[in-house]
């Protein structure tokens, strides 16, 4: 009986891998506002694990911020990951809180390609943002985006996402302030809405008034990425909370042994309407927990 049972556990051994133990250095860009989020999410969800969490602030050198000794390294922002990748070496790499465009642009820059690397990136999938454009203005079919040299070649991706939703998606191209509202103003002739993505040619701080008053002037609601930009004027949002993306980043490395998967969008959402907006547009929007509702159980928006 003794000897049966030892030869299970053995067996169990074998095919159920131990716990990997490994220390984490977390960079971050920023240690206020999203990023503190985003940290104070992160130590929690690896709390009790074999994994130990290490922060670190931009700016300080390989020595002070002990990157070199760790197993794994999670970048918080582009700043963050500009400065890891500068440093070269062979620690994986989770790059988080950064765009798509900007994540492929320091890695191409850097000559990291074959390092192991992986992102968690902002922009949500363009199947899940047809779904909550459907479900927020039912019947406004004709979707407006501005894009750049930084979003364009993401362009087909939208295109084959909203035709498959029984959307029409239409866009014009502005890679320089001088061009924006003019396309912009152009392109608001012939959609229903304006859906912004994160694209840091277009939506920089600078122009975001000019853009939210020129779409308010053409009586088009704007579509965002972030809660910031509903503050700031736009209809709606959806995005992906610091939280959110830190408790997505606390499960790749819990399960991390050698390898990393391929980079990927956030695997949970967020939703925000500002009602003022609507009511100034004469919108009667869904609720927002509706909204999340449906989305959930749209499977092309998971």
């Amino acid at each position: 009986m003794v000897l049966a049972t030892l030869r299970l556990l053995f067996v169990f051994l074998l095919v159920v891998p131990l716990a990997r133990a490994g220390n984490v250095a977390l960079v971050l860009s920023e240690s206020t506002g999203p990023y503190a989020e985003f940290s104070a999410t992160l130590r929690d969800a690896l709390d009790g694990s074999n994994w130990k969490l290490s922060r670190y602030p931009v700016g300080l050198d390989a020595a002070e911020d002990g990157t070199e000794r760790a197993d794994l390294i999670i970048a918080a922002g582009s700043t963050a990951l500009r400065q890891v990748l500068g440093r070269g070496g062979s620690t994986p790499i989770i790059a988080t809180l950064i765009p798509r465009q900007v994540y492929d642009k320091l890695v191409a820059e850097s000559g990291s390609r074959n390092r192991r690397l992986t992102a968690i990136y902002l922009d949500q999938p363009p199947a899940r943002q047809a779904s909550f454009l459907r479900q927020l203005l039912p019947g406004k079919n004709r979707i407006g985006m501005l894009i750049s040299a930084e979003t364009r070649p993401q362009n087909n991706q939208f295109q084959h996402a909203f035709n498959a939703a029984g959307l029409i998606l239409d866009s014009e191209e502005s890679d320089t302030d001088r061009t924006l509202l003019p396309a912009l103003s152009t392109l608001l002739s012939r959609v229903h809405v304006l859906l912004a993505t994160p694209d840091t040619n277009i939506y920089k701080r600078d122009n975001i008034k000019a853009i939210l008053v020129t779409t308010y002037r053409h009586q088009r609601p704007v579509v965002a990425f972030s809660a910031a930009l509903v503050n700031a004027g736009a209809l709606a949002a959806l995005y992906s909370t610091p939280a959110q993306i830190a408790r997505q980043s606390a499960e790749l490395v819990l399960a991390f042994t050698n390898t990393l998967p391929a980079p990927m969008p956030p695997s949970q959402f967020a939703v925000q309407i500002n009602q003022n907006v609507a009511q100034a547009l004469n919108l009667n929007l869904p609720d927002e927990a509706d909204i999340r509702r449906a989305m959930l159980a749209d499977k092309d928006a998971r």
